[in-house]
């Protein structure tokens, strides 16, 4: 990246053009969320003050998580002209750093004025070496697996982080921010808000604030002492916290916290704090590789008998069948090898 040139959240009425690398597997959320709101500013101007391409690695159509294709224009040229390089994937991007790839990811930001990567985009970045000794964030689901790979990276669970040049986002509603901030540095706050309305977006968020493992949505308002509580229960999901434990920093009795859980979630709260430590099993069950036993430490089970158990309760299958049945497993562990031989060269 030439660092010489300006920073693109300047005023500058010149028109930005932006390169979207959209990775099979991207939420097509997030595709929306990236692109939608620069198309707004440009219908509510009748300017053009933003220009795109999207493309893919090979140049077909990008398979969203959806099953719903993104169609491109072409493939990922290194040596195509543009401002800024999205690169926009989900699970499975992690396992699509090839080293050819890299290369031509590492020859682009050279000429580029900013990079940025969006949910699992930040691991393409960080595998092309393009985070050491910067901060960034990625979905919070990866937030952990993803610092111990990459020490270098000061890795942090903002909803979107913006470093020199580069710049990473969380996800859908985190990379909506990050353009809206992007629009109103570069023309105003009120080409900002007239976005926003298009979408009926109100909610928007400092880049600063933490990715919540729960979107309480409404809740947050609704009752802080719900919120307060699960935000507990996410903090502790390796070390659960007792019902008595819960309640006292809610400032609640035992008794009131199960009722206000009735009430508004139609679950107890101990009910609802092993389904929110299962689900985060369930997702590393499926998106990682990691031992049986490593995900029941991590979820705040006495043992990998017990997490099988209760695992099996709740889904039906025991994780390791889980884990075996999932659509594309071989696919991934291929990726996983080719990934784990790309690390050790």
């Amino acid at each position: 990246m030439n660092n010489e040139l300006p920073s693109i959240f300047h005023p500058d009425p010149a028109p930005l053009k932006l390169t979207f690398l959209i990775l099979d597997g991207a939420s097509i959320m997030c595709v929306a969320s990236a692109i939608d709101p620069l198309r707004v500013a440009n219908r509510v101007t009748g300017k053009r003050l933003f220009d795109w391409s999207i493309v893919s690695p090979d140049g077909r159509p990008s398979q969203t998580s959806a099953d719903l294709p993104i169609a491109v224009t072409g493939a990922f040229d290194r040596n195509n002209d543009t401002d800024v390089l999205v690169i926009i994937g989900g699970f499975g991007a992690r396992f699509e750093a090839t080293s050819a790839l890299l290369a031509q990811l590492r020859r682009a930001v050279r000429s580029a004025r900013a990079i940025c990567g969006v949910e699992a985009g930040t691991w393409l970045l960080a595998h092309a070496g393009l985070l050491e000794s910067r901060s960034a964030t990625t979905h919070w689901e990866d937030l952990e697996d993803f610092a111990a790979r990459f020490p270098g990276c000061d890795v942090r669970p903002d909803r979107y982080v913006i470093d020199g040049a580069v710049m990473t986002a969380g996800g859908a509603s985190p990379v909506f921010d990050l353009m809206l901030h992007l629009i109103r540095s570069r023309h105003g706050m009120a080409v900002a808000l007239d976005v926003a309305s298009v979408f009926i977006y109100d909610q928007t968020r400092a880049a600063t604030e933490a990715q919540p493992l729960v979107s309480l949505g409404r809740l947050d308002g609704y009752d802080p002492r719900i919120a307060r509580t699960i935000r507990l229960m996410e903090s502790h999901i390796d070390r659960p916290l007792t019902m008595a434990a819960l309640a006292r920093r809610a400032n609640v009795t035992t008794r009131t916290l199960e009722k206000i859980f009735m009430a508004a979630i139609g679950e107890t709260p101990g009910a609802y704090f092993l389904r929110l430590r299962l689900n985060a099993a369930r997702r590393l069950v499926l998106d990682t590789t990691e031992p049986m036993a490593d995900i029941a430490a991590r979820t705040g089970f006495s043992s990998a008998t017990a997490f099988s158990r209760a695992f099996a309760r709740t889904f039906g299958r025991s994780p390791m069948q889980m884990r075996k049945d999932q659509p594309g497993k071989s696919t991934i562990t291929g990726h996983n090898r080719q990934l784990e031989q790309h690390r050790h060269r």
